[in-house]
């Protein structure tokens, strides 16, 4: 779903997340750069669902399997 909206932007920030996103307009900016806070915070809650879930047993399990 796509809706048209008008909004204020600072667009010296717009232009420096261009440059570090390799985008071409604000749209495709503002658009990867949502996706990039979306995909960092899913990875950051798994990292922290897996330290959670790492045991003395799973440590040691992962220990012996390393090669």
């Amino acid at each position: 779903m796509v809706k048209r909206t008008s909004i204020n932007l600072d667009l010296d920030r717009v232009a420096k997340a261009r440059e570090v996103l390799g985008t071409n307009g604000a749209t495709e900016t503002i658009h990867r750069a949502l996706d990039e806070v979306v995909r960092r915070e899913l990875r950051n809650r798994a990292v922290r669902r897996s330290y959670a879930e790492l045991t003395t047993e799973a440590l040691a399990e992962l220990r012996r399997t390393r090669v």
